[in-house]
C-alpha cells in the first residue's frame, strides 16, 4: 500500500481529485486510512512533477473524503488459478522465426 495524496475537492463529474507526487496506474483501487475501499483511479493530469489524480469514488456520500489521505492498494489478479492451468497446457507452437537464408525481406512501400 502507498501513500496516493489528499483529496483536493469533489468535481461536479462525480470525481474526487487528489493531488499526488508520483504516477499511479489507472484502475489501481483507492483506499482509506482504514483500509475500506474508496474507489478507483480514472484519469493523472497535471503537471508531471505533481500530477492530480481522478478516482471515481464507489462510496455512497464521497464529500466526505474531502481533505483525507488516499492510498493505493495492491489490484488483485482474479482467476489466478486458471492462468496457471494454461501456462502448464502443451500445444501451443509458436510460428518458427523466418530464415535469413530463404530470401530477401520484403520491399517497403512509402
Amino acid at each position: 500500500m502507498k501513500r496516493l495524496g489528499v483529496v483536493s475537492h469533489y468535481a461536479k463529474q462525480g470525481l474526487l481529485i487528489v493531488r499526488t507526487n508520483w504516477v499511479p496506474s489507472l484502475n489501481e483501487p483507492v483506499l482509506d486510512k482504514e483500509l475500506k475501499p474508496v474507489g478507483t483511479i480514472k484519469d493523472v493530469f497535471g503537471p508531471v512533477h505533481h500530477p492530480y489524480v481522478a478516482v471515481k469514488p464507489r462510496v455512497k456520500e464521497p464529500e466526505r473524503y474531502v481533505g483525507a489521505v488516499l492510498y493505493v492498494g495492491k489490484r488483485e489478479r482474479l482467476n489466478s488459478s486458471k492462468k496457471k492451468a494454461k501456462s502448464k497446457s502443451k500445444g501451443t507452437k509458436r510460428p518458427k522465426r523466418r530464415d535469413h537464408k530463404a530470401g530477401p525481406a520484403p520491399k517497403r512501400r512509402g
